[in-house]
């Protein structure tokens, strides 16, 4: 199967889960690495974003707000492996 805008973390438990992935848009391919990010602010994310373009660019942290990229992650249809997560980007309300 061949799937774009997911990660792949190494188990259930996703709290302290790591993954990889990728990122594809019209004007960007970017493999992903995603690490647990610990915060005493509720808000803050639970995991850094860390991207290198498949073209060969230095690696970068990704900043989904400057990118104004929005995603939530959830499962493919018939897909049960909680560790295979898709990346599903979504448009803010206005």
């Amino acid at each position: 199967m061949n799937i774009t805008n997911y990660i792949q973390f190494d188990g259930d438990n996703l709290d302290n889960a790591k993954g990889a992935g990728l990122i594809s848009t019209v004007d960007r391919d970017m493999d992903i690495k995603v690490v647990p990010f610990a915060s005493d602010n509720e808000k803050a994310p639970t995991h850094r974003v860390y991207a290198k373009s498949l073209r060969g660019h230095d690696i970068y942290t990704l900043s989904i707000r400057k990118l104004r990229y929005n995603a939530n992650l959830g499962r493919f249809p018939r897909q049960h492996d909680a560790s295979l997560q898709a990346i599903i980007e979504w448009e803010p309300r206005d």
